[in-house]
């Protein structure tokens, strides 16, 4: 690979964590892809892998993180928090974004939630007149591509996306489309321990 050829894909990857974190671009190929095209480099084949993209994204968040940013992932997670008591019943894990400490401007958290059917969510919301908009997410498995239910409302704090996985599901998370690995998912407890962290810092002025 040239020292021009280096250069670009440099570029790239800091153009897309510039596109996730600040205009809230969620899927790692789309930010890709638009910073190439943002860069005149639309056509070419050396784009950076997921994992460096991750890696920059990283980077770029310890270096633009002030009082302000903080402060947003502490609430995101105190959302986060709530949502989950909300959906005790279906052992729920919080993913993405949140999870990982990145603030990308978007009042979002992902739950996965277990249940024998998304009509239990469903009816569980309905019964305290919540309102709620189905979709669906495609997941990578071991047999290719899987399709699972998503059930989206607005919570206090922010909006809940929650992909709804069979009861047996709790035993092993989907693989990343970061790296392939297992998916890092965490219950209330953790988030909890976070948050107690995360305030302690905010009260030490760290």
């Amino acid at each position: 690979m040239s020292t021009n050829d280096l250069r670009v894909r440099q570029l790239i990857m800091e153009e897309a964590a510039r596109i996730i974190l600040d205009e809230g671009v969620a899927d790692y190929g789309l930010a890709k892809r638009k910073a190439a095209e943002r860069l005149g480099a639309g056509q070419t084949r050396n784009l950076p892998r997921n994992v460096e993209i991750e890696e920059a994204v990283h980077a770029r968040q310890r270096l633009f993180e002030d009082d302000a940013s903080r402060e947003a992932l502490t609430r995101l997670r105190e959302a986060a928090v709530q949502a989950m008591e909300l959906l005790a019943p279906f052992e729920p894990r919080l993913v993405g974004p949140v999870l990982e400490g990145l603030v990308n401007g978007r009042e979002e958290i992902t739950l996965h939630l277990f249940a024998d059917s998304v009509e239990e969510v469903i009816f569980h919301l309905e019964d305290r007149g919540i309102r709620w908009r189905g979709d669906e997410r495609r997941m990578r498995s071991g047999q290719g591509y899987v399709f699972y239910p998503v059930i989206a409302f607005s919570g206090p704090g922010a909006d809940v996306e929650a992909v709804v996985f069979p009861v047996k599901g709790i035993r092993q998370a989907p693989p990343s489309p970061v790296d392939g690995k297992p998916m890092r998912r965490a219950g209330i407890k953790e988030v909890r321990g976070l948050l107690g962290s995360e305030k302690c810092e905010l009260g030490s002025g760290n």
